[in-house]
């Protein structure tokens, strides 16, 4: 009886081998890929690139509040097109409002000081005028030292005031430009400042509080190239590269070369990995297209580019 139930488990295990033997070794036909891109140039290059705003320096704006505290009030949205001078957010200015009223009365206090002593003083001078025995010059000199005092006292305190009045304007951030909302990160009633911005509870860090764009029809793509293949590139005015857009089917767009920025730098700018180790560094070279009509693309989109190089 024992033989025959030991018979029986290792048939069953044989069997299980055999069909575990038919099934990982069947061929499994791969899926086709969603998007292929084939580099256009006979010899050219790949390198990742990230779409910005078209800036004739630098990339998108970024805005921090010049006076630290928490945001009361948000004027615009994402997407929200702006002109120069138009309010974009405004942090809490309780405190801000206090010290340029306290500024103002302490400068019109002075200023009434200031009245009072020129009045003593004309009038020891008019005394002094008629009989020098009626008036001492030492009282003469000390209303005339008191004046000057005064009036240094006048221009401190105007000073002050007009300090802590322009303080008070910049509770309220200001578009600099004509152009469009990018992002607004904050809500009202984060707190935002201008060394950190504010904080993005989705990536866990701190980041600019509004970002605007120009509202050109160009847009820009900044390219980052291996080290090890920058000696492959031609001279700048010679550069000429395609832009393909992931997702489609070798959907490319031209680009029309702007500027090099002549110096390498660790390749963080794609994967924000800034607290690991990065031996790799990239030469940043920026590019501009027109915007496409038949697709659409945005600022801080990944793209892939392929740049032509020295035959």
């Amino acid at each position: 009886m024992k033989t025959n139930y030991f018979f029986m488990i290792a048939s069953g295990g044989i069997l299980a081998g055999m069909i575990s033997v038919f099934v990982y070794n069947k061929t499994i036909k791969p899926r086709d890929p969603l998007a292929v891109s084939y580099n256009p140039y006979t010899s050219g290059i790949y390198a990742s690139g990230i779409i910005e705003s078209h800036q004739k320096i630098g990339s998108n704006i970024n805005m921090f509040p010049a006076v630290p505290g928490p945001i009361t009030n948000i004027y615009v949205r994402d997407g929200q097109s702006v002109k120069v001078g138009d309010p974009i957010f405004k942090v809490d200015s309780t405190t801000q409002e206090g010290l340029a009223a306290e500024s103002a009365a302490l400068a019109q206090a002075a200023k009434v000081n200031l009245v009072s002593l020129e009045d003593q003083y004309s009038k020891l001078f008019k005394a002094y005028s008629l009989n020098p025995k009626s008036v001492s010059k030492n009282s003469l000199d000390n209303a005339k030292n008191a004046v000057i005092a005064a009036s240094q006292n006048v221009k401190a305190a105007e000073g002050q005031a007009a300090a802590d009045a322009a303080t008070l304007k910049k509770c309220t951030v200001y578009s600099p430009i004509d152009g469009v909302v990018l992002r607004m990160l904050a809500a009202v009633g984060d707190y935002a400042s201008g060394d950190v911005g504010t904080f993005d509870p989705y990536t866990q860090g701190f980041l600019p509080v509004v970002s605007l764009g120009e509202d050109t029809p160009y847009l820009q793509v900044r390219v980052y190239v291996d080290e090890l293949l920058t000696p492959q590139l031609p001279q700048p005015n010679a550069l000429e590269a395609t832009l393909f857009v992931r997702g489609m089917n070798n959907k490319s767009i031209p680009l029309s070369f702007e500027y090099i920025q002549p110096s390498t730098i660790p390749n963080i700018e794609l994967s924000d990995n800034r607290n690991e180790r990065v031996d790799v560094r990239v030469l940043p070279i920026v590019f501009r297209f027109e915007r496409p009509k038949d697709i659409t693309v945005y600022p801080g989109q990944l793209v892939d580019v392929y740049i032509k190089v020295k035959p």
